[in-house]
């Protein structure tokens, strides 16, 4: 990709040859901004009381997910922790029934009682939503040992924060994963902040991505605020899980504009470091700068996708709003009781 400084010191995007096609880069725009303003609605409902208990939001990450999602195909599965709404949309899961399940309703994912944490769509193939703190890994490690198992040609893109990576159960996954080259991508989204400690002062270590070379498991960093170098990167790496050559680890460096959960007022960052971010970094503002510099769309088109968007996500709340919530006879379903 072509920079050059603009004005305020950041990079202004010039022209680039060796893009993707115009329908993928407005695609993945479109998928960005929905879970944008998906988000930013989600985070209006929790300030009204119409969402419960935590709820973790994706804002300023939207990149990696859409970026490693359009490098997966139908066969493979994904599987994440609990700020997870994001990856739940790219995934193609219903924008209606995920906003039903934040805010506890009958015909939410996980029948309302899952909330923002804890749903999944066996159908989309992706299994949670995990709300302990590393605990997708292993399961993720598992789900690739079925697509090695059943030889269904799929992999599982196993996501977790920095936060989960000193995590025992992680490097447990790492081991197993190397010894029977399981078909997993591991991708460490590292926002630089596990809940409010810094990475630098939780981690030893330059990189996130090299925790697997005791293993022998390859890793690299990209840049998790453009969703071309994610894809790119992304791409790469599953082409080598694909072939067989076993996990690999990719760590996307992002960042995220809220704090950890909605309960959290992110003292511990200054007001300028997430302008800066904001304003020189935004993945979505990023992409489009690349989108109207190369000819692709104007700003009459991107305010008509908008609109488009806000509207889905306005009749999603609605329609989560309208849903009745769950009948007490399901307290007792959809658990494992021992005898």
């Amino acid at each position: 990709m072509s920079k050059r400084k603009n004005g305020n010191g950041g990079d202004a995007v010039t022209a680039v040859s060796n893009l993707p096609q115009p329908e993928t880069l407005m695609a993945w725009y479109r998928e960005m901004l929905l879970i944008r303003r998906f988000e930013e609605k989600a985070g209006q409902l929790y300030g009204m009381g119409l969402i419960g208990g935590f709820c973790h939001l994706y804002i300023g990450q939207e990149a990696v997910a859409v970026g490693i999602q359009h490098a997966l195909t139908e066969k493979d599965s994904v599987i994440t922790g609990y700020r997870d709404h994001g990856h739940m949309l790219v995934c193609g899961m219903d924008p209606r029934r995920v906003m039903a399940e934040l805010t506890g309703r009958e015909s939410g994912y996980s029948k309302g009682k899952g909330g923002s944490m804890h749903m999944f769509a066996k159908d989309k193939k992706f299994y949670g939503g995990h709300g302990i703190v590393g605990a997708q890994i292993p399961l993720g490690t598992g789900i690739a040992f079925a697509h090695q198992y059943e030889e269904d040609g799929g992999l599982c893109a196993a996501y977790c924060g920095d936060g989960a990576v000193n995590q025992g159960q992680v490097y447990e996954s790492f081991n197993m994963a190397a010894l029977w080259k399981l078909p997993v991508l591991y991708v460490i989204e590292n926002n630089r902040y596990g809940m409010g400690t810094s990475v630098q002062r939780a981690a030893a270590g330059e990189r996130l991505c090299d925790r697997g070379r005791a293993y022998g498991i390859p890793g690299e960093q990209v840049d998790g605020m453009d969703v071309l170098a994610v894809e790119a990167t992304a791409s790469r790496l599953v082409e080598k899980i694909r072939a067989g050559e076993g996990p690999q680890i990719l760590e996307a460096m992002t960042y995220r504009y809220r704090g950890h959960s909605m309960s959290d007022p992110a003292k511990y960052r200054t007001k300028d470091e997430v302008e800066e971010m904001r304003t020189q970094h935004d993945p979505i503002e990023n992409l489009k700068r690349i989108i109207e510099v190369n000819g692709f769309a104007d700003e009459a088109a991107f305010k008509a996708i908008d609109k488009e968007i806000r509207d889905v996500v306005n009749e999603s709340a609605k329609f989560a709003q309208d849903s009745p919530e769950p009948d007490p006879s399901e307290l007792w379903t959809d658990i494992l009781v021992e005898s």
